[in-house]
Order: C-alpha cells, then structure tokens, then sequence
C-alpha cells in the first residue's frame, strides 16, 4: 500500500508517516497546496499512491468565520479536487459535524447539525468526499494532540495548558464541553487497520472513554507533577461568538460491528504522551 498523505507536518501526518514509513509520501503545506490543481496533479504523479490520507485542513475557527471562502476552499473544494483523482481517500473530520446539544455521545449514523463555518465546511467536505470519491473513508475524530505539536495554534492543548501553568498564568477551563481526546499515534494505527480492511464510509475514532476540558487539564497537571490550580468554568458565547458542541462524545457504533480495535482510555493515552514527550513528573509512569 503506497500512500500519500496530505498535511504531513501536522501532528496526525507525522505519526502515520513514522508508522508507514517507506509506504507513504508525506507532503506539507509549502510542498503540496491541496488547493492548486497543478500541485495535486504534480503530488499524485510522483507518488502514484493506492490511498490518500487527507490530515489538512483549514481548522482555526476564529479565522473560518472571518474568511469563509478560504475555509471552503480547502475543507470542500480540495477534498473534492483530491478525491476526484480516482485514487481511495481516507479524509479526517471532526465531531464539531455536531451541534453537541443532547447528552447521549453520537454514532456514525446520527444526523449532523454543524454551527460554525468550520463545522460546516467539514460537513461539507465529507460529502465531498464521499460523492466524488471511489471507496471514500470518512474519520471523524476529536481532541487531537500528538508528539509534533500544532504549530497553527501555537501547540497542542497540552502544551499550552503547561506553558501557562509554568508561566504562572490563571488556568480556566471549561467543564461543560465533554469529548474523548485522542493521541495522535494511537488514531494513526486506528486509521491504518481501517484501511488494511477496506473499510469505507463514515467511521468515528476517539479514544475510549469521556472527560470534559477541565478533567483534561486536572489530569495534565498531575501528570506533569504541577500543583496549580484549575478553575472550572462555563461556555460563554457572545453575540457574534462560535458555538461549540457541549457534547463533543462519538461513539462507534459502526466501528466496533467491524471489529475494529478500540482506541486505549484518553487518560492511558495522555499518560503514555507526557511520557513519550518527556513532560511526566519522574516516577510517573
């Protein structure tokens, strides 16, 4: 299986280029602009792949309401300019496809409600996806924080949590938004075994379990061995403001009927990153 994957210095990139390893060809940003006919065309005849892995995307949400134009060329246009190359695509969505407004976590099959540029943008991109591709893979997916960081949001939210923990900065963190966030290695292996099984369609892949942004956080600190206080909050939106699923929680319906290996507990897997990362107190392993 020869794959290319788009979005390469990304944290997911990253992770399924080290697992694929001389199977795939990673392309950044600067190497490969998924929104040039003449660059995908370039990047399809180099690599001539058997799958493309779609990681990018236009993804800061501040900026998608601001620039819309911008978020649907590359969360839609793109996906449909990559998927009409005849080539299998896996493309990477998120859980914001969702409004977040009822308590039970959302399966496969639920019906989308998305409330921001961004979210629709990516609903939109899964369409595309699935309309103009040939056994087209859908992942939607949640929380993602991995070893390469998230250089478009100054880190991941690990990350910033400690950087402002050590800076001695206030921390205030939601409690009201619940989701499972997922180690990016551990959906990198996720996403290959899907497509060792020709698995296509819409598949949610998170971690196993739940927590909200504040549970996260509480659980960061003690990890990294910090003292410092957290304070939990509520979500505020403004007139004007983006609204965020409360409920971020997928569950997998249709993934656990395939078979497909669950992902490990967010805390096992946050716990194996501050590890991974060198960001765990010693003795905390």
């Amino acid at each position: 299986m020869r794959a290319l994957i788009t979005g390469g210095a990304g944290q997911l990139g990253t992770d399924l280029m080290a697992l694929l390893g001389d199977d795939a060809r990673a392309y950044t940003h600067d190497e490969l602009d998924i929104a040039s006919d003449a660059d995908v065309q370039r990047a399809f005849a180099e690599t001539r792949p058997d799958v493309v892995i779609n990681c990018a995307a236009f993804h800061n949400l501040d900026v998608c309401e601001r620039e819309p134009a911008n978020a649907f060329a590359i969360n839609v246009q793109a996906v449909q300019r990559l998927a009409l190359q005849g080539v299998p695509l896996v493309h990477v969505s998120t859980n914001y496809v969702f409004d977040g407004r009822r308590p039970e976590p959302y399966g496969e099959d639920d019906l989308p409600a998305p409330r921001s540029i961004y979210a629709i943008s990516k609903l939109a991109g899964e369409f595309a996806a699935l309309a103009y591709g040939r056994g087209a893979l859908v992942v939607r997916t949640a929380g993602l924080y991995g070893l390469s960081g998230n250089a478009s949001k100054g880190g991941n939210f690990v990350q910033r949590m400690l950087a402002r923990a050590r800076a001695g900065t206030p921390l205030s963190v939601v409690e009201d938004q619940t989701l499972a966030p997922t180690y990016t290695p551990d959906l990198a292996a996720a996403i290959v075994e899907a497509i060792q099984a020709n698995v296509t369609g819409v598949l949610h892949l998170t971690a196993s379990g739940v927590c909200s942004w504040h549970q996260f956080t509480l659980s960061i600190m003690s990890h990294a061995g910090l003292d410092v206080e957290v304070t939990p909050s509520r979500t505020v939106v403004g007139p004007g403001g983006i609204d965020r699923p409360l409920n971020g929680v997928l569950a997998r319906p249709r993934a656990d009927a395939l078979g497909l290996t669950p992902l490990r507990s967010w805390d096992s897997a946050l716990e194996a990153y501050m590890n991974d990362a060198g960001l765990a107190a010693a003795g905390d392993h």
